[in-house]
C-alpha cells in the first residue's frame, strides 16, 4: 500500500480460553505420538464454564494403547494457573470432563496410511499459506509480533509472581503506523488483563503501561507516546472459560500471522502431522522465511494445495508483492524445485512425530514465534540453495 496508513494486530495468551483449548488438544496428541509414532489424532476441545468436552478422532497401529486424557487436561489446566477456588478463577482439580473421543473413520485411514512414511499422502484436502517479511528477525509483521510479546512478557511476570494480582485471560492488540509499507511507529497499545477482586485499578494499569508495553516498545526501539488502553472495560475478574466459552481452533489468525496474509482456515491444534492443514502451513513458512531471508525479496507468501491421499502438493504458488525482481511463476518453479512437499518427506524432515517434538509447546502464541524451541519449519537452512538457484538458473 502506498502513502501512511495503520495495520492492527492482535494476540491472546495461553490462559486464554480459546487457548487452553488449543494446549489441551495439542498435550493429547502429545501423549498419542510418544506411545506411537503413526497415531492418527484429531482431537477438539469445549469448555463451558467449568465443563470440558473431549472430541475427535484418534486411531493407533500399535495394540493396547491406554492414553489417560482427563490427567493430561488437568495438568494443562493446572499449569496455566487456574488451579485453586477463587471468584472468576477456573479450578483445574475439580473441573468436570466429558470424553467423547472415538477412532479414527477406515475409510479415512486406508486413503492416507502407508508403511512407507516417505509415500505417506495427505489426510485430507485443503489450502494453506505461509508468510514471511523483513519487518522484524523473526521474520513476522511487526504489529503481530509486538501484540505476541505483549502477552508473552505479562504471561512471564504473572507466572513469576512479579506481575501482582494479574490472572492468566489476556488479550493484546498493537497498531502499527505504515508508510509507503514500511513500519514507522506505534500508534495504539491495548491489553486486557483479568485480575483479582478488589484491586488498585490505577497502579494496576501503571504497571501494565511501564512494566510490559514501554518494556516491549523500547525492546524494538520503537516510540512510547502510543495512545493505549488497558483493561477498558474497568473491571476483568471472571475470564477463562468461566467468562467465555473456549474452542479448539477460533485463533487460526492469532497462530499464523496477525491478520497480515491469507488464511486457509484449517487449525493446527490437535492434528497429527498427516494432516496438512498443519504439517502444508509449516512447510508454506519454511518456503516464505528461507525466501526472504535470501534477500530477493522483503515479502513472500506461499500457497499450498492438497488432495487427500495424494503424495505431492496439487499445487505450489509464490507471491511478493512487487517486492521483488522474479516473477511468480520463476519464483513458484524455484520453490517447487528446491523444497519437498510431499507430507511423509515434510514429516521425516521436520521429524513431526518424534517424541522429542511437543507439540503444546507451539500452541501458546504463534506457531511461528518461539526463538526459543528451535523449531524446524523456522530454519534459514535453504537461503544458500535458493542464492545457487539464482544465479544458475535465468528467468
Amino acid at each position: 500500500m502506498e502513502g501512511k496508513y495503520l495495520f492492527t494486530s492482535e494476540a491472546v495468551s495461553p490462559g486464554h480460553p480459546d487457548k487452553i483449548c488449543d494446549k489441551i488438544a495439542d498435550a493429547i496428541l502429545d501423549a498419542c505420538l510418544k506411545e506411537d509414532s503413526d497415531a492418527r489424532c484429531a482431537t477438539e476441545c469445549l469448555f463451558i464454564d467449568d465443563l470440558l468436552i473431549l472430541g475427535g478422532e484418534i486411531s493407533f497401529k500399535k495394540p493396547q494403547i491406554s492414553i489417560n486424557y482427563e490427567k493430561i487436561a488437568r495438568d494443562v489446566v493446572i499449569g496455566l494457573g487456574y488451579d485453586h477456588d477463587a471468584y472468576g478463577l477456573l479450578n483445574g482439580h475439580k473441573m468436570r470432563i466429558e470424553n467423547h473421543i472415538r477412532t479414527q473413520s477406515i475409510e479415512i485411514a486406508n486413503a492416507v496410511n502407508d508403511d512407507d512414511i516417505l509415500k505417506l499422502g495427505a489426510g485430507d484436502q485443503g489450502i494453506m499459506f505461509g508468510y514471511a517479511c523483513n519487518e522484524s528477525s523473526s521474520y513476522l509483521p511487526l504489529a503481530h509480533l509486538l501484540s505476541l510479546e505483549l502477552v508473552k512478557l505479562a504471561t512471564e511476570k504473572m507466572k513469576s509472581g512479579e506481575f501482582k494480582h494479574a490472572r492468566p485471560d489476556m488479550k493484546s492488540e498493537v497498531s502499527i503506523e505504515y508508510d509507503n509499507g514500511k513500519p514507522i511507529a506505534i500508534r495504539n497499545m491495548v491489553m486486557s488483563v483479568q485480575h483479582d477482586e478488589n484491586i488498585d485499578i490505577d497502579a494496576f494499569r501503571n504497571y501494565v503501561l511501564n512494566d510490559i508495553m514501554k518494556v516491549v516498545a523500547k525492546r524494538h526501539h520503537l516510540n512510547e507516546d502510543f495512545t493505549y488502553f488497558i483493561n477498558p472495560s474497568n473491571s476483568f475478574v471472571v475470564g477463562g472459560p468461566l467468562g467465555d466459552t473456549g474452542l479448539t481452533g477460533r485463533k487460526i489468525i492469532v497462530d499464523t500471522y496477525g491478520g497480515y496474509a491469507h488464511h486457509g482456515g484449517g487449525s493446527f491444534s490437535g492434528k497429527d502431522p498427516s494432516k496438512v492443514d498443519r504439517t502444508g502451513a509449516y512447510l508454506a513458512r519454511y518456503i516464505a522465511k528461507n525466501i526472504v531471508a535470501s534477500g530477493i525479496a522483503s515479502r513472500a507468501e506461499v500457497q499450498l494445495g492438497y488432495v487427500i491421499s495424494q503424495k505431492d502438493a496439487l499445487t505450489l504458488t509464490v507471491d511478493t508483492f512487487g517486492t521483488s525482481k522474479y516473477s511468480p511463476s520463476y519464483l513458484s518453479n524455484m520453490a517447487k524445485t528446491i523444497f519437498d512437499t510431499v507430507p511423509g518427506k515434510i514429516i521425516k524432515n521436520f521429524k513431526l512425530n518424534k517424541p522429542s517434538f511437543r507439540y503444546q509447546d507451539t500452541s501458546n502464541y504463534s506457531a511461528f514465534y518461539h526463538d526459543d524451541l528451535d523449531l524446524p519449519w523456522e530454519k534459514l537452512d535453504k537461503v544458500e540453495e535458493i542464492k545457487k538457484y539464482i544465479v544458475h538458473n535465468d528467468e
